[in-house]
Order: C-alpha cells, then sequence, then structure tokens
C-alpha cells in the first residue's frame, strides 16, 4: 500500500536544494511505497538494455511529450497532472537491489536508470534513493548506464567515476532544445539546457563518458536545432549521441496537444503536421509495434536522420545509442519478449 505523506523528507537538513526554474503550478504529492521489486525486465525491440532500475514513478519534470506518462494508468491516475504532481517514490530500492544483485540468479547484465521516470528529478535532491542504487551497484561491481534531464546528476561524479573504473558507466543528457523559452513551454520544470551542457562538462571532465539524446525529436519544433545542439554537447565534451523520434502514445497525445497550444499557438499546427510527416507510410500498427516505435519512415524521417547523420560525422561522435553503450558488459542472450505492460513496475 501506498502511504501518502504531506511533505517530503526535510532538503534543508541536508544539501541545499533549490529550484532550477519557477515553483511547480500544482500541489505536489509524495506517496511513499514499500516496493515489491526494483529491477524490471524489459526486451522491446525500442530499447537497447534488458535490465532498469526505477526508484521514482511519474515525474516532475513535467515533459508534455513524455512517453511514461501512460504508466500512471495503472496506478488509477491520470497521464497530465498526476504524472507530474503524484510521485511515488520507493524508499526501499536500495535494500531490493543489494537482495537482487547479491541473488545466484542474477548474471552481473549492466543496469539502466532509469526505463520509465528520471532518476535525478528533484526529489532526488531530498530522498537520494539513485545514488542509494549507485552506490549499491559499485559494491556489485555492477556497471550502469544512466539518462536523464537533471543537472543534479553532478552530484554524484566521483561514485560515477568510481563505477567506471569499477565495472563501467556511461550517462546521457537529454537535451532536445538549446532555445530556453521553448524548453520552459514543453519540459516546463526541467533544468535548463546550459545546465545540463554544464552536467555534460562536468562528468566528461571526471573522465565519464557521456554522451548527448536528441530525445525527443518534435519535426517543426526543434529538428532545425540538430546541428547546434550536436555541436554545443561536443563542445562540454560528449562523445556519442542518439536521437529518436517524438511518440504520443495513447493519453500522451492530448497533454502534448493542449500544452503546445496553450504554450506555441503560431506553431502548434505546423509541429503536428511534422509529426505525422515524419511517421508517413507506417501504419497504425507499425506505430505501436515492437521496434519501430521510436523511429520515424518517410522523406522527413530520412532528411532528418542524414542531418543528424552528417553532423555526426563531422563532430566525432558515436552515432547511435548501442554505439555509445559498448563501453559496457555485454548483455546476456535474450529471453521470450514480455507484455508491454510489464515495462512498467507493477501495479498496487
Amino acid at each position: 500500500m501506498y502511504r501518502p505523506i504531506s511533505n517530503p523528507p526535510n532538503p534543508w537538513a541536508g544539501p541545499l536544494v533549490e529550484y532550477l526554474g519557477p515553483a511547480p503550478p500544482a500541489r505536489l504529492e509524495v506517496f511513499e511505497e514499500q516496493a515489491r521489486s526494483i529491477v524490471v525486465r524489459n526486451e522491446s525491440d525500442d530499447i537497447p538494455f534488458t535490465y532498469s532500475v526505477n526508484p521514482y514513478r511519474g515525474c516532475q519534470h513535467a515533459c508534455a511529450y513524455c512517453y511514461a506518462r501512460t504508466g500512471h494508468r495503472y496506478l488509477d491516475w491520470g497521464a497530465g497532472t498526476d504524472f507530474d504532481t503524484k510521485i511515488v517514490v520507493k524508499t526501499n530500492a536500495a535494500e531490493l537491489l543489494e537482495r537482487r544483485l547479491g541473488s545466484r540468479s542474477w548474471r552481473g547484465d549492466w543496469l539502466a536508470f532509469s526505463g520509465v521516470t528520471d532518476p535525478y528529478q528533484p526529489l532526488e535532491a531530498s530522498y537520494g534513493l539513485t545514488r542509494a542504487c549507485l552506490e549499491v551497484c559499485l559494491r556489485h561491481r555492477t556497471a550502469v548506464s544512466i539518462i536523464t534531464k537533471a543537472a543534479l546528476v553532478r552530484r554524484d561524479v566521483e561514485l560515477l567515476a568510481g563505477l567506471k573504473r569499477a565495472a563501467g558507466a556511461h550517462v546521457h543528457l537529454s537535451i532536445p532544445f538549446l532555445d530556453e523559452s521553448i524548453c520552459r513551454a514543453i519540459e516546463p520544470l526541467a533544468p535548463p539546457p546550459r545546465l545540463r551542457l554544464a552536467a555534460i562538462e562536468s562528468l566528461a571532465a571526471a573522465g565519464i563518458p557521456v554522451g548527448v539524446a536528441l530525445a525527443p525529436i518534435l519535426p517543426g519544433l526543434n529538428d532545425a536545432e540538430i546541428p547546434a545542439i550536436l555541436e554545443r554537447a561536443r563542445e562540454a565534451g560528449a562523445s556519442s549521441a542518439f536521437l529518436i523520434l517524438a511518440r504520443l502514445p495513447g493519453d500522451v497525445r492530448p497533454v502534448f496537444e493542449e500544452r503546445l497550444r496553450s504554450a506555441l499557438p503560431l506553431r502548434a499546427a505546423r509541429v503536428l503536421a511534422g509529426i505525422e510527416d515524419a511517421r508517413a507510410g507506417q501504419s497504425r500498427a507499425q506505430r505501436s509495434a515492437f521496434g519501430t516505435r521510436m523511429s520515424g519512415a518517410g522523406p522527413r524521417w530520412q532528411a532528418i536522420e542524414r542531418l543528424f547523420d552528417l553532423h555526426c560525422r563531422r563532430l566525432g561522435l558515436a552515432n547511435g545509442e548501442e554505439s555509445a553503450l559498448e563501453v559496457l558488459p555485454p548483455r546476456p542472450s535474450s529471453t521470450p519478449k514480455m507484455q508491454q505492460r510489464e515495462l512498467f513496475p507493477e501495479s498496487p
């Protein structure tokens, strides 16, 4: 059962914590959970990892396009503001991970943080669950891959450097926009791009392999920024890059459309048409099938991929998430596919 609390642990008792932008527009509700498991297995062809760790459910960054929003429906909540403001905290995450990595059945595969929500979202500054889990990985010499939008990852630079030496570590900073006004409109509570670039610089300086994720691409809104994002990331120390096309499944599309039309009314129609253009030729079934959900089709998407490939070659960036993860141990052989619902943590 979830235990609702009125406040997370007092952040002023430890490290200094402050918002990197405006305060949340809706009241935050935090639910502490004693989870039953923490390592989730995934075998979707869209995603290059097998195992992931998600210390949180929901995400305060409130990115309008986030495909993980649909997971909140399994908790009997909504994919809109509920996802942004009803955050479940798995307080026993590190304990569960210690048990899992210490079990005889664990095969030593690398772990992805996180498959569903950002492991360094604002509550991590108070709870420290991601850091505690990384400490467990270090003790068990388990390699990790992280994708985040948060500058808070800089807090764990020394820990990640130790993990890199002991087992392997790779971090991707997601930077789909350089224009801070557009970033604030679509990713209202995520750190601004300049702080994400600063995080790349800090990680690279510590010898941690770091890349940039242009995730997602929203044709008509940020595809023109691809060269500049790659160049800025390379200057900061990124060694790899990947991109994915926006996927707006189920309840995510109305959330995204409402935000887009409200924040950028003059560009909304062009962006929505651009997303459709980049999936030209894909049937409804293809758009939801494993292996095709995060990529596009047709001339517009091909032009975007060529642009991306050209500038990756120009800048010497390893192209593609899989190539960036070659620094980590190989995954064990795959097993039969799982149902899509199993991508999400268990329901209460």
